[in-house]
């Protein structure tokens, strides 16, 4: 048997009505708050970075193989675009700011904007790209542990996304 027990409802009402302006963030919340928007502002910047390269690949995919490897581009780009939103979603419920500058996205990206000249350069470095991501966010999930669910949950539903991905791309590249 846990040690844990059900705060009552009196206590639960008392709480939430204490320190309202933080919003989602209740006293319950056992994380580092400032270590998790850093996290998560890391994988913005690692999902637009892949958003980007993904979409130069779209548009640079010649050849004959390149049509199927171009509509998987095309929605891999879709897909990281919408994780990126989620992830800035988060960071402003726990009162950071998304960090969308440019000029930092490449510095606080895990993966690299590695253009590719060829179709299997390009599928390659795509298939890099979403390896890291995968093994990064997967270290962030165990970090997350049962401090910050919601957040846990946000990047084991992206993390099945890039395993996806990376699926893909190993299985275009096998073909290339």
């Amino acid at each position: 048997m846990s040690d844990m027990h059900l705060s009552d409802v009196t206590t639960l009402r008392e709480r939430a009505r204490q320190n309202v302006q933080n919003g989602a963030v209740t006293e319950g919340y056992n994380a580092d708050r400032q270590e998790v928007v850093r996290l998560l502002n890391e994988a913005l910047a690692t999902e637009l970075v892949c958003v980007l390269r993904y979409k130069r690949h779209y548009f640079m995919a010649t050849g004959l193989k390149a049509s199927v490897a171009a509509s998987e581009f095309l929605e891999h780009a879709n897909q990281e675009a919408e994780h990126a939103d989620k992830l800035a979603e988060r960071i402003v419920q726990l009162g950071g700011e998304p960090e969308f500058n440019p000029d930092l996205l490449t510095r606080n990206s895990h993966a690299q904007y590695v253009a590719g000249n060829t179709l299997k350069e390009m599928v390659y470095e795509d298939l890099v790209a979403e390896r890291i991501a995968i093994d990064s966010y997967r270290e962030i999930i165990q970090y997350m542990g049962d401090k910050d669910p919601t957040t846990r949950r946000i990047f084991e539903d992206i993390l099945a996304q890039e395993e996806e991905h990376a699926d893909d791309m190993a299985d275009i590249l096998a073909d290339l």
